[in-house]
């Protein structure tokens, strides 16, 4: 059969070509050199190389009558000749087509044990989908893995491993296949305790002798116990006095979240526009904007008047709602479909913004904004957001050395 005269109904006769054993160059060659010989059409081929092993699957038309044997015995003998194995199966067809409503599943596990992993296949099963293909993205700092997934719609499997993972202790981020994956698109974070380790309004605290204070009233505005907007101002009203050389202190005190470098370096380099809404401040977020050649950033200012602060904010507070309509208006300004915005942040004053994105991410995050997030990282690397986006870290660090 000819490559320009196709099969016409699925039930074709196919042999698949299964091969096994220590990887070295030119094994791939080598079959279908092989195989040409009896000129077979290829339909599917599939490689995988694990800790030096080859398994090649090579899926091609029946070859010409009364050929058959003289394959087979072919391909045994030039397998054997490398010390591989050889496998040659007689079927109908390609491969049965996917089940409707597909989906990436990634897992990410620090370490990834195989309990958890039969929990999480074990799920998907139970939610009536079909796991297709398993690659990984990463092994370090984490173990990331993608399940591809059909037969069962995004949401309901979003949901149903959402469960298995808080019950196992993995991250999990469940998104719908298509294009859209990999049309550019924005990202968005928080910065205190997310691009951050840090929680700015501590810092600067920390001059004025009230960290403690500042830091309890902080941590209950986090956990969804106090009003956002009113505990900024009174946070802030501690402040008044200080100098305004105290904010170029608390710029050099800001440790970025491990990861945080490359994640905004990676994703600037796929043409992805990237921006932080902060409960912070201005002085602190103008500052990271230049650093990091962020696209947008976007903070409450701290009232600056003869040279002291004045405990006081201006302009439009960014809270919970204010960091949901910034998301908005930077997609806006961006040309990004809402859907195409991912949104990262940890506490509750990010739960909007989270659920306005495409797809919102808890890092490290408080238990509310766990359980409403699209999925969750409970790793201390911000660059794991990457593998939610398919990108591996093999990629990541062949685009590093190149820049290098």
């Amino acid at each position: 059969m000819s490559a320009s005269q196709p099969p016409q109904t699925p039930d074709f006769p196919t042999l698949l070509v299964k091969i096994f054993g220590k990887d070295r160059p030119g094994i791939t060659a080598g079959l279908f050199d092989t195989l040409a010989a009896y000129s077979v059409d290829v339909v599917d081929i599939e490689q995988v190389v694990t800790r030096g092993r080859i398994t090649l699957c090579a899926l091609v038309t029946e070859p010409t009558a009364g050929t058959e044997g003289e394959l087979r015995a072919t391909v045994h003998s030039w397998a054997e000749s490398l010390k591989l194995q050889a496998e040659i199966i007689s079927g109908l067809g390609d491969n049965r087509p996917r089940g409707s409503g597909r989906s990436h599943v990634t897992v990410l596990g620090h370490p990834l044990t195989a309990e958890s992993t039969a929990a999480i296949a074990a799920r998907i099963t139970g939610t009536g989908g079909n796991i297709d293909r398993i690659h990984r993205l990463a092994k370090y700092p984490v173990t990331a893995v993608e399940f591809a997934v059909s037969g069962c719609e995004t949401e309901p499997l979003r949901t149903a491993l959402a469960t298995e993972a808080a019950e196992i202790g993995v991250d999990v981020a469940v998104v719908s296949a298509g294009l859209h994956r990999r049309a550019q698109r924005l990202v968005v974070m928080d910065v205190d305790s997310t691009l951050i380790t840090d929680e700015v309004i501590e810092l600067f605290a920390a001059h004025a002798g009230c960290e403690a204070e500042v830091a309890e009233v902080t941590a209950a505005a986090m956990r969804g116990e106090l009003d956002f907007e009113q505990s900024l101002h009174a946070r802030v009203a501690l402040l008044a006095g200080l100098d305004a050389s105290v904010v170029d202190k608390v710029r050099t005190e800001v440790r970025l979240t491990p990861g945080a470098r490359t994640l905004i370096r990676t994703l600037k380099r796929l043409g992805f526009q990237v921006g932080v809404v902060s409960g912070g401040f201005t002085q602190v977020t103008d500052d990271l904007k230049e650093r990091l050649g962020l696209d947008f950033a976007s903070a409450n200012s701290l009232e600056i008047v003869d040279g002291r602060l004045t405990g006081r904010v201006t302009g439009e507070i960014v809270d919970r709602a204010g960091k949901a309509r910034l998301l908005r208006r930077f997609a806006a300004e961006a040309g990004v479909p809402l859907a195409q915005t991912v949104a990262i942040g940890d506490g509750a004053n990010d739960l909007d913004m989270l659920n306005a994105a495409g797809l919102g991410v808890a890092f490290n995050a408080k238990p509310v904004v766990r359980r409403a997030a699209d999925t969750a990282v409970n790793v201390p690397f911000l660059d794991a957001v990457l593998y939610l986006l398919g990108i591996t870290r093999e990629e990541v660090e062949a685009a590093d050395a190149h820049e290098d």
